[in-house]
């Protein structure tokens, strides 16, 4: 990784929301390192209009602004190959700001060689997971990147401090002196949104009710379940309810009926990568539907042990994300072998949506390996000779029956 030389900087890429903390950055960079700033802003499914950054970043004299529906990419690179792999973080949490980092470091070192850019820039702070995941898939993609992380640097320590600068800079925000402003740190794409902050500093507090944007708390959800069908080629959903449709419009879809029926909220306590526990809240319509029907599909169509392989392997694929390793050798390979895995992961699942629930009741396929002649508890027709059963019980405990009889106690 380049080191950073002020005198060389002439030139700034930095990902831009169009919010207080980046539009402070725009305006710091330009003055600290007296360059050019370049603003880029990814549309990837946030829920709100990206277009309004491109008047702040005018406002500020930008002169280059990349503002791009990245919402397909993200969902057919990115989210779909994840949901291959059932990747869960520490058991609960699936991912959703992780992956998307990956995709706006990719754009951000391709917008800055497109301008022959000398660095590229992000809001994140130095507590979080992001800055490791910015900027370890810029340095994946560009061995000689110069990363300048703010929050690293100044001297703008809280949100008063923000303010101050905002005011002194002449820079517009909305909000600034909106009260009803949410007090939560909050991060949105096709596959989540993320609360953090306020009363959620305490571990013990519970989310207000009226922190949930997406979805309708499950008490409040209909009293009647609705049922969805989901159709599955080499383990990506392709239909809803017969109905073809492109990645990211699938995950808008779930996420619409999945927040209807209270579907998708978690409250966890995590491991941040970079050492400390952090408390967050998410809601994850589309990807908790996503998970627990791709589940079903592949109890189906999955062999035994490519299927038990597949949930050895998924807590490091899952870590490796979390920690902003996408790309990266490791990472490839076993996306290798979760996608050979996913050949066969064909059919139609269907689910159940009722009151915060999922649940798969149905679910049938051409590459079916569930044989209703050898399953049956009727008549099987010799099918399966349970017979054969006695040899295989006295040769796996063959091991265990010579302990046993070395006078070894295996109660204890």
């Amino acid at each position: 990784m380049a080191q950073l030389d002020p005198k060389n900087i002439n030139k700034i890429v930095l990902a831009y929301s169009g919010g207080l903390d980046t539009s402070i950055i725009a305006k710091w960079l330009q003055e600290t390192y007296d360059a050019e700033v370049i603003t880029f802003t990814a549309d990837i499914g946030q829920g709100e209009e990206v277009e309004p950054a491109r008047a702040k970043a005018k406002a500020m004299g930008i002169k280059h602004i990349h503002i791009e529906d990245l919402r397909e990419e993200f969902a057919r690179d990115y989210v779909f190959p994840m949901f291959r792999a059932n990747a869960i973080y520490e058991g609960e949490y699936l991912l959703g700001t992780s992956i998307a980092r990956p995709l706006i470091a990719k754009r951000l070192v391709e917008i800055a060689k497109e301008h022959n850019a000398d660095a590229i820039s992000h809001g994140a702070t130095g507590k979080g997971n992001d800055q490791v995941r910015f900027e370890l898939g810029a340095v994946a993609l560009s061995p000689d990147v110069v990363t300048i992380a703010p929050w690293r640097e100044w001297d703008l320590s809280s949100r008063e401090s923000l303010m101050e600068y905002a005011k002194e800079h002449d820079i517009a925000i909305d909000y600034a002196g909106n009260k009803k402003k949410s007090p939560y740190s909050m991060d949105a794409n096709l596959l989540h949104i993320s609360y953090e902050g306020g009363v959620l500093e305490d571990p013990y507090a519970e989310a207000e009710d009226d922190m949930w944007r997406w979805s309708v708390s499950p008490e409040e959800a209909p009293d009647e379940a609705q049922y969805l069908e989901l159709e599955y080629e080499k383990g990506d959903i392709v239909a809803i309810d017969g109905e073809t449709l492109k990645p990211y419009e699938i995950m808008i879809k779930l996420n619409e009926i999945g927040g209807k029926h209270g579907i998708g909220r978690l409250d966890i306590v995590e491991n941040r990568y970079v050492g400390m526990k952090s408390r967050g809240c998410y809601e994850t319509p589309a990807g908790n539907i996503m998970l627990k029907a791709h589940r079903g599909i592949e109890s189906l169509t999955l062999d035994r042990e490519a299927a038990h392989l597949k949930d050895e392997l998924m807590p490091r694929y899952a870590k490796i994300i979390y920690n902003g390793y996408w790309f990266s050798p490791e990472r490839m390979m076993l996306q290798a072998l979760i996608d050979k895995s996913q050949e066969y992961v064909n059919g139609t699942v269907r689910v159940k949506l009722y009151k915060g629930a999922v649940s798969v009741v149905g679910r049938k396929s051409n590459d079916s390996l569930f044989d209703e002649k050898i399953a049956t508890f009727e008549d099987d027709a010799g099918a399966y000779d349970q017979k054969d059963a006695e040899g295989f019980i006295r040769l796996n405990g063959l091991r265990l029956a010579i302990e046993a009889s070395r006078g070894r106690d295996l109660s204890k």
